[in-house]
């Protein structure tokens, strides 16, 4: 991991045995923490921005990189959103943020999933937040999975150069920062010889995939009693992602929505300072 004076990084086993890593950086122990889950094949550095915002007004911040992603363990099974909550539950226990501690949690894309998932069947948190993810329901998309995975499969990367790779991230995100684009990188491998692959493999992501295909998140809308912030990255004239949105605002007991009209899947990556100010609101209303 690269050096950076704010940023360290911590390893801890969950109850199944699998090593995650941490992203942290301390603030005063008096407020409150906050929890990151990434989104599904990226990794904890993409909250890199969003973690400096909160840590310069004094919170605790912990980015984790889940099962088989970013730095943590790659180990043979527990693929699903299912999975992923335990083990951000028991993380959250492991950091002792518990009680009058307990985290405001954001996640982003299959990461808003899991932190629904969270406070759904584990609760121990105060705050949920949800970028561009969350209402994910593919099983609502595609007629069977077959026809979900021929369309979401990530890529191959076959035949194509690592530096090839970085130059079109730069271009393609020519507003992100060089932290988030490089941050990006990290969701990838340099191969002997200029090639790349995916860190995560290829069968975890089908079984990621195919667990956001099998589950309905509304049926945890009901379950959730803290206060929850969706953040979409699109319009609510949307004819796909609104009608998702709303919902979720009416299943949950106290949602609250804020539109990132025209921003990147990756909008914590894009806009972190304005992410940063959302969060921040919503430790407000958790501590009202």
């Amino acid at each position: 991991m690269p050096t950076d004076s704010l940023f360290f990084h911590q390893d801890v086993t969950v109850p199944s045995g699998t090593r995650l890593a941490l992203r942290r950086a301390t603030g005063d122990p008096a407020r409150r923490p906050f929890l990151f889950v990434h989104g599904l094949a990226s990794n904890a550095r993409l909250w890199d921005g969003v973690a400096r915002q909160l840590v310069a007004v004094g919170h605790d911040v912990a980015a984790v990189d889940l099962r088989g992603h970013g730095l943590s363990e790659d180990v043979a099974d527990g693929y699903s959103t299912a999975v992923a909550a335990a083990d951000v539950a028991a993380v959250a226990a492991l950091l002792g943020w518990t009680g009058h501690r307990e985290p405001v949690v954001a996640g982003q894309s299959w990461g808003g999933n899991v932190v629904l998932e969270l406070a759904a069947q584990h609760g121990g948190v105060a705050a949920v937040a949800c970028l561009d993810g969350g209402w994910l329901r593919f099983g609502h998309e595609f007629a069977d999975f077959d026809a979900c995975w021929s369309v979401l499969a990530p890529p191959t990367f076959d035949g194509a150069k690592w530096a090839d790779l970085v130059g079109w991230i730069n271009k393609a995100h020519p507003d992100w920062s060089p932290e988030a684009r490089e941050g990006t990188l990290a969701n990838l491998v340099e191969l002997p010889g200029g090639g790349v692959r995916s860190r995560l493999a290829r069968a975890h992501h089908r079984d990621i995939l195919r667990s956001l295909w099998d589950s309905d998140p509304r049926k945890l809308y009901p379950l959730i009693t803290v206060p929850v912030l969706l953040l979409p990255a699109g319009s609510p004239e949307s004819a796909r992602l609104a009608p998702l949105v709303a919902e979720a605002t009416a299943g949950l007991a106290d949602a609250e929505v804020r539109w990132y009209d025209g921003a990147d899947h990756d909008l914590h990556a894009q806009h972190p300072g304005r992410v940063a100010a959302d969060l921040l609101a919503l430790a407000e209303r958790a501590d009202s």
